[in-house]
């Protein structure tokens, strides 16, 4: 027991001095920050209330300045008695005194305009009935003033409208004969806002009616948008409030908390909402932690140090053996650490280390060689293994080809007798019928037409039986030495392009010599120049492109280009599999044939296509030697 509590002492005595260090430190910071945290809230949502509060009433007072200035225009004792002229004058020398004024109509008893006047208005403004509106109904009713309707001048700059009653002072009493009308700008209200919280500080504030519409708001990027409003979860919970005033910590829908103040504005309804993100509130918190982390880091360091120098002379014998047995354990036999045996429970576990690390050395030494004679079988058995694995693969991917065609042949042979035979009688039958039609006149047309249908079908048919036949067959290659160039002219010249199929030939220089089957690589030929002319179709058709190149030495390049719809790519790895196809009828062997035919050439056939552009098949060829 006594050599167990050796063996763990540097580390109990690291353990109490750190213990009795951090642990009254790091309780009286955590209560100094959490004090700070919430003196700091206090204050910061007390400051933000007050600014809210203030600015509540600094829109209350712009908005009324104008309501007064409505007011005392329209009591004057003669403003109903001017004519239009003197009234339009008076209206325009509001209009240069106060900017924010963006115009302003005169409304008659009924509602209708009589004059309008504005800076951004042209010569002749269409007069309008407000007779059903609440800034007229409001403005000649009992209640005698009117400020709302909110709206966005040119769909980006707030306004809203202010309208005051008419009153004929010659009556006795005073009677209301209409109403006088402004739209006012509401962007000195963001200019001022952007002023007490400039872009650079923390602090954002805005101004908002009950419905969400975005009056005023500190930075300009968020007032002057079409549809400018105030996020739902904010909005939610401004409006929902039952106090005048008020603030406290919200959440929103995004996972930021927010320090924020609102205060209703007087008369309007509007609110002035103030806020700012808590982590800015907790700054000078988080500063103060900050400080106390880096004494109780620096406390930390120190008492490691201390620890680490009482408990190095007593623990160095045990860290010398620990080091000794962790070679050992590695299998480092050789340079051992100098084991100190002292004349104690120590020395005595040195002993018997020692003993131990003779015999373990040997019996070691057993055992690598033991594993490497057992190494050097294994890896002559894999090599074994994977050789057959891929000679057996190799055989069974040969006879799985061999059975396939095999069963294609059979399939190919009933097919050409017991279909063509039926054919070659239909075809007759037609002749037959089309020289009867002749003797006896002009024929029907409608008959003639479906003749030709039959004739088509037929030869579609026989079509279909020559692309089986021909992936089918299995014929001795009967290679000729030819120029390629030359011999791509000659099949090109005799191909029956459509008239609506551009040809482009792009020859190398140097005309290559290859041995190939002629007719097999003709067919191949024929069958990509085939599909180049299926999709380029009538009337818009396209531009056929027949390229030759040199790779590289020793061999040679035949492309064939097409300006289609292009290849998908989930559709680009199958093109070459038997009896695939995407068009409604064909066989899927046009392609499989080519491929074919150039594997028997000991080549390789290549495909690139872009969706919208064009495919171009590559046919890489060995020259001949």
């Amino acid at each position: 027991m006594a050599s167990k509590r050796r063996g763990k002492l540097a580390y109990k005595i690291l353990f109490w001095f750190l213990l009795i260090s951090l642990a009254p430190m790091g309780f009286v910071g955590v209560q100094l920050v959490s004090i700070s945290q919430q003196s700091l809230r206090k204050e910061t949502l007390a400051m933000q209330e007050s600014l809210a509060v203030g600015f509540a009433d600094t829109v209350h007072k712009y908005v009324t300045t104008f309501r007064n200035v409505l007011t005392e225009t329209a009591g004057l004792e003669d403003f109903v008695s001017m004519g239009a002229v003197r009234q339009r004058q008076h209206l325009n020398r509001i209009l240069q005194i106060h900017q924010a004024v963006l115009e302003l109509a005169v409304l008659n008893d009924r509602g209708v305009e009589v004059l309008r006047v504005g800076n951004y208005l042209s010569p002749n403004p269409e007069m309008r009935d407000f007779s059903r509106e609440d800034l007229f109904q409001t403005a000649v009713g009992p209640k005698g003033q009117y400020i709302g309707r909110l709206e966005r001048f040119q769909g980006l700059y707030p306004t809203v409208t202010v309208s005051t009653p008419i009153l004929d002072a010659r009556a006795q009493p005073a009677r209301v004969v209409g109403a006088l009308t402004a739209r006012v700008s509401l962007n000195p209200l963001s200019t001022m806002l952007a002023m007490e919280f400039p872009a650079t500080g923390k602090s954002r504030a805005c101004v908002v009616a009950q419905d969400g519409f975005l009056i005023a708001h500190s930075d300009p990027k968020e007032i002057y948008r079409p549809d400018a409003r105030l996020p739902e979860d904010v909005l939610k919970v401004v409006t929902t409030q039952s106090n005048e005033r008020g603030g406290g910590e919200i959440s929103l829908a995004d996972g930021r908390r927010l320090l924020a103040a609102f205060s209703e504005t007087r008369e309007l309804g509007w609110i002035v909402y103030v806020q700012q993100p808590v982590e800015a509130a907790n700054q000078s918190a988080e500063e103060m932690k900050s400080q106390i982390t880096t004494v109780l880091i620096g406390v930390v360091l120190l008492t490691v140090l201390l620890s680490l120098a009482v408990a190095g002379h007593i623990t160095r014998p045990i860290r010398m053996l620990k080091e000794a047995a962790d070679r050992l354990g590695k299998g480092q036999f050789e340079d051992l650490p100098e084991v100190v045996t002292t004349n104690d429970e120590i020395g005595d576990l040195a002993q018997t280390f020692l003993g131990m690390s003779e015999s373990l050395k040997e019996k070691t030494g057993e055992l690598i060689h033991a594993k490497q004679e057992l190494e050097k079988f294994t890896k002559f058995l894999e090599k074994r293994v994977d050789a057959r694995t891929r000679e057996l693969k190799a055989a069974q991917d040969e006879l799985i080809k061999k059975e396939r065609l095999a069963a294609i042949g059979q399939m190919a042979s009933v097919v050409g007798h017991e279909i063509r035979n039926p054919l070659a009688v239909i075809n007759n039958s037609i002749y037959f019928i089309k020289t009867k039609l002749g003797a006896a006149g002009e024929p029907d047309p409608k008959i003639a037409k479906h003749i030709k249908i039959i004739e088509s079908e037929i030869q579609q048919a026989n079509g279909i039986i020559n692309e089986i036949l021909t992936y089918s067959r299995q014929r001795e290659l009967k290679p000729e030495r030819v120029q390629l160039n030359a011999w791509l002219e000659e099949l090109l010249s005799v191909y029956p392009l459509p008239p609506h199929i551009r040809l482009d030939k792009v020859f190398a220089a140097a005309d290559a010599s290859v041995d190939i089957d002629t007719i097999e690589m003709q067919q191949a030929v024929r069958n990509l120049i085939g599909n180049a002319v299926e999709v380029m179709p009538p009337p818009e058709g396209g531009k056929l492109t027949v390229r030759t190149y040199a790779p590289e030495p020793g061999w040679v390049a035949v492309d064939v280009v097409d300006a289609g719809l292009g290849i998908p790519q989930e559709v680009l790895d199958k093109i070459f599999a038997p009896f695939f196809t995407t068009k409604a009828r064909g066989t899927g062997l046009g392609l499989a044939v080519v491929r074919k035919v150039v594997d028997r050439h000991k080549g390789r056939v290549d495909v690139e296509s872009r969706v919208g552009v064009g495919t171009t098949f590559k046919l890489f060829l060995p020259t001949a030697a």
